[in-house]
């Protein structure tokens, strides 16, 4: 995930509104500029005041909030809080001004720079102090109840997400795995008016800048019409569906075979306590009660870790060089200086793993709680990856510093964590040899669970909230509408029926985080895409599951050469530098999983498949 600060993709914000630098000019004189009748001097003179400040701002909003998801308490919460309030009425203000100068015809660079300031507010608030001051609170509130959560069973020592999240990857037994996941929901209800009060005033903010309401605004930020880029949502889909239902159909049986057909029926949604995550938004951790049988074993990560003693330094150094291999420069001291890589003993913190880039040139970091255990490894490999493409873009201007999309940002990681590969591994020396191809179904599979079974809840996350900021469900119909659309996206449903004041959306991190999802679906089919092409211009021949960029410098200059455009281009120009082609295309997951789709079929031959 990214948690750097800026405009197009922040959830929470934090900055000193009055604190100026004497010769520069205040955020609140920049409205000032413009007079009744704005014109296209205005509109530069505008941007470029705009584009001054937002530099010192976003250094003070990352180092505050930096400290509160590092030090959780009453105190860091009251300052972030203040300072999230502050941050979200500057940006309504400019927001506003922009939008003044909407009939203008400008050149290309004032034009899109103000729609980047007018479209690029994830949470805006009313134009109203108080309302301003609430969202703030009522935002910041709400992630550090999900930054301390805790379960405390009536007997027995409470228990983290961390340790529930544990026994949800590795438990086999049903009802214990039932207790896990109600458990860590008990953590979300007390979030549920809450959020639907946040849902109000940032409807509010986003209809102030012209938008039917905040999901509207939310899909208007990707360089077409918030209706095109909902269709173009369901074209990708419908190019992977298939897919993933072969997948949720051979799983099911297998889960069948575990727990009886009473516990998971043959013909409807498999129940989302029996798939190894807390979200039952990836399966990896079930690998072995669904892998195919015999020649097919796939590679233990984990043990091969184990046994070259990786420790948690050693996981990111490792990450580190991926990237020096493709001619990256290096990172630089003070991310190892500034960085959280192991969870400290004597404070709450924020362990969701997360890239910051703290003054958009080199003060660039990772925060997580690592693990040494082949997720994490992926993790990491993932989370540098924003780093480094936060560096690439660091010489654009202030606006342009971003990704294409959301979206593009989210596959960067991932598209280096493709190369991950029995090749990497043996080139770093933690395999000995690379295994045969009669392996690679289990590789397949186990990739098949971590990135096809994703696909539908990434999508669901921002259905469920559009649908929620669109007035179609209240509190009261919030979880309902949580589960009918995981039934219909995914076919997984609750364990059994949710208490009347549930609020299941609540204990998924981005959504009291206001962190907006649709970006890690965009990602999952743009990684792929991006992965194809990036073998191809290495010159690999071979199947691209088994392909790996690692130190081919040729693939490296060209993913360069696309990270340092920033957001200076539509993202269409920018995926077509780097593939040739200026559409997404889910081809390239089917491709990469073809022999995983023939074999799936062969085993649902005579099954029962859908939901």
């Amino acid at each position: 995930m990214i948690k750097f600060h800026k405009l197009l993709l922040a959830s929470s914000f934090s900055l000193c509104l009055f604190a100026c630098d004497p010769g520069s000019t205040p955020v609140e004189d920049v409205a000032t500029i413009a007079e009744d009748v704005p014109t296209t001097e205005e509109a530069k003179a505008f941007i470029q005041a705009a584009e001054k400040k937002l530099d010192q701002l976003f250094i003070e909003i990352n180092q505050a909030d930096w400290v509160y998801q590092n030090f959780i308490t009453q105190d860091s919460e009251a300052l972030s809080a203040r300072a999230n309030e502050n941050l979200t009425g500057a940006m309504v203000q400019l927001a506003n001004e922009a939008a003044r100068f909407n009939s203008l015809k400008l050149d290309y660079d004032t034009r899109r720079k103000l729609d980047a300031l007018r479209q690029g507010i994830v949470l805006p608030a009313p134009n109203d102090a108080a309302k301003n001051a609430e969202l703030a609170a009522v935002s910041t509130k709400m992630n550090g109840m999900y930054g301390k959560g805790k379960y405390c069973p009536e007997k027995g020592e409470c228990q983290d997400l961390g340790a529930l999240e544990k026994i949800i990857g590795e438990s086999r037994k049903e009802t214990e795995l039932r207790e896990a996941w109600e458990g860590w929901r008990t953590i979300s209800p007390p979030m549920r008016e809450l959020f639907a009060r946040e849902v109000e005033l940032a409807n509010e903010g986003a209809q102030d800048l012209g938008y039917a309401d905040l999901g509207q605004m939310w899909r208007s930020g990707y360089d077409m019409e918030a209706d095109a880029f909902a269709t173009e949502l369901d074209r990708l889909w419908g190019q992977v569906g298939p897919l993933y239902e072969a997948l949720h159909c051979h799983v099911r049986a297998k889960l069948g075979e575990t727990y009886g057909t009473d516990v998971v029926p043959q013909d409807g949604p498999i129940p989302a306590h029996l798939l190894g995550n807390m979200w039952a938004q990836s399966w990896e951790n079930i690998y072995d009660l669904v892998a195919p049988e015999s020649k097919t074993e796939g590679i233990d990560l984990t043990a091969l870790l184990a046994e070259q003693e990786y420790d948690e330094i050693k996981m990111v150094k490792t990450g580190e060089n991926f990237f020096s291999s493709l001619g990256f420069e290096p990172l630089p001291q003070t991310f190892w200086e500034r960085s959280l890589f192991i969870k400290p003993a004597d404070r709450d913190v924020v362990c969701h793993a997360s890239a910051w880039d703290l003054d958009d040139q080199d003060d660039i970091r990772i925060k997580m709680c690592i693990k040494v255990d082949a997720e994490d490894f992926n993790t990491i490999h993932h989370e540098l990856g924003h780093n480094y493409y936060q560096r690439a873009y660091k010489a654009q201007p202030t606006l342009y510093r971003n990704s294409a999309n959301d979206g593009f940002h989210e596959a960067v990681g991932d598209t280096v964590a493709l190369s991950i590969t029995p090749a990497y591994l043996q080139q770093i020396k933690l395999l000995d040899k690379i295994p045969s191809t009669e392996g690679d179904l289990g590789l397949l599979m186990h990739k098949a669970l971590e990135k096809i079974a994703f696909l539908p809840f990434s999508l669901v996350v921002d259905q469920w909230r559009w649908q929620v900021f669109a007035g179609k469900a209240g509190p009261e119909g919030y979880n309902d509408l949580w589960w009918q659309l995981r039934t219909k996206y995914q076919g997984v449903a609750a364990p059994g029926e949710r208490p009347a004041n549930a609020f299941d959306p609540g204990a998924k991190y981005h959504i009291p985080g206001n962190t907006p999802y649709t970006r890690y679906f965009l990602a999952h089919i743009l990684q792929f895409q991006f992965h194809r092409s990036l073998c191809e211009i290495a010159g690999d021949k071979g199947d691209i599951h088994r392909c790996s960029i690692y130190n081919n410098k040729e693939a490296g200059a060209r993913l360069k050469a696309m990270l340092e455009m920033g957001a200076s281009r539509p993202w269409p120009e920018a995926l077509e530098a780097l593939t040739g082609k200026d559409t997404m295309d889910a081809t390239a997951i089917l491709d990469y999983f073809a022999p995983l789709k023939v074999w799936l079929d062969e085993q649902n031959a005579g099954r029962s498949c859908g939901w």
